[in-house]
């Protein structure tokens, strides 16, 4: 059965017979929508943000939750850490938010984290990330890194690529991400032969660009977030560089960035991700199409779309199930769902608050779709802590 169809069932059974606190006594609940609507990630944060009101949008026209109809506060994070914590801040304290979906970069997440710990509120944290984080006031529905990096690694070592150059931007996500990589690389018996950060929103990367010239890698993996991959990939192709002659794994680029940035400077390319519009589900297609009706049919979704979409979803069977809305009632509840159909297929938060979910790589194809040319086995179980490279360390929520 579908999440949506699970969501409506469950409202019409609960129908308004829980007692609510006053501040939803007049059949509303409020949650918060923090994306960055400006700033250099609002190019990746701004569609984010309509997939988490569409499915808003579309619980409401089903009754709601328990009754209540969902009212969104949205606020902009501006692309900047310290205010995705004052927003977070204002939506609990001020508006009093039950829960609140967003954030994009880790250094937003890790920036919120004090703030619904003090609080004991509940982010949905819909973005891969580094891992090497364990918190009860997080719900973690993007890729950890053996959901993401790490299965884009096996596909690369598949290939036969023996010569890594990693490229990030200069923050938490990035180091971390390669840090593992690194790890991973060197225990396999292969060689990282450069690794270079700029900073966000970053624009020169002429000696990035002499650097792996340089250096001669086999394959260039990708960690820059942002506008900064539009130059990135500009002065790679002024520079003669093309994906055709050495291979770039990006794990931030996804069908948005690749409409923005133009199909053909991406062509040939590969990401690697949980979701992309192109897996043939029938839950795909229908948030597709709903996706496009209300914001336009040229307009293209990706893989942070969905889980912030999905999140929504998952947050209302989980208070239905609680027959509450409060946080840890929320939160108890959602790892107990169970596998629930979605459009990246069937997925389920684990007992660490992360997703299980399956993994992807997908090649860039000249109308800006991508073509899934590897997928896991079965889906893959999140595993917050990397064991070769944070060893002994493990997170048990429940």
């Amino acid at each position: 059965m579908s999440l949506k169809n699970i969501s409506l069932s469950m409202v019409l059974l609960a129908g308004t017979a829980l007692a609510v606190p006053q501040a939803h006594a007049e059949g509303t609940v409020k949650v918060g929508v923090l994306q960055s609507l400006s700033g250099t990630m609002a190019i990746s944060e701004v569609p984010l943000e309509k997939a988490e009101l569409l499915a808003i949008d579309q619980i409401n026209a089903k009754g709601g939750v328990m009754g209540h109809k969902i009212v969104a506060d949205v606020e902009d994070g501006a692309s900047e850490p310290a205010t995705f914590a004052q927003k977070a801040t204002k939506l609990i304290q001020q508006d009093h938010v039950v829960t609140v979906f967003g954030g994009w970069t880790s250094a937003s997440r890790k920036a919120m984290l004090p703030v619904f710990q003090k609080f004991h509120n509940l982010l949905w944290y819909p973005v891969q990330f580094e891992g090497n984080e364990c918190s009860p006031d997080i719900m973690y529905s993007g890729a950890q890194p053996n959901q993401q990096a790490l299965p884009a690694l096996t596909w690369a070592e598949q290939k036969g690529y023996k010569r890594y150059f990693l490229l990030g931007s200069d923050y938490v996500y990035p180091r971390t991400a390669n840090l593992i990589l690194r790890k991973h690389i060197i225990h396999d018996k292969l060689k990282v032969v450069g690794e270079q950060y700029v900073p966000l929103g970053g624009t020169d990367f002429s000696g990035v660009i002499s650097k792996i010239e340089q250096s001669k890698p086999d394959i260039i993996i990708n960690t820059l977030n942002g506008d900064s991959n539009v130059s990135f990939f500009k002065q790679l192709r002024a520079a003669g560089i093309t994906t055709e002659k050495l291979p770039i794994m990006s794990f931030s680029i996804a069908e948005p960035e690749a409409k923005a940035m133009g199909p053909s400077l991406l062509a040939g390319s590969y990401t690697a991700w949980n979701y992309y519009m192109t897996l043939p589900n029938k839950l795909n297609q229908e948030f597709i199409k709903a996706y496009q009706a209300k914001f336009g049919k040229d307009k293209v979704v990706d893989d942070p779309m969905v889980h912030g979409y999905e999140d929504v979803y998952i947050w209302a069977a989980a208070a239905e199930k609680a027959k509450s809305f409060d946080p840890n009632k929320v939160r108890d509840a959602a790892v107990t769902l169970g596998f629930m159909d979605s459009p990246l297929g069937e997925v389920k938060f684990a007992q660490n608050q992360s997703m299980v979910q399956n993994a992807y790589i997908g090649k860039l194809q000249p109308d800006g779709q991508f073509k899934i040319i590897w997928s896991s086995a079965k889906e893959v179980q999140p595993q917050p802590y990397d064991p070769l490279t944070f060893p002994g360390k493990s997170c048990k929520l429940h």
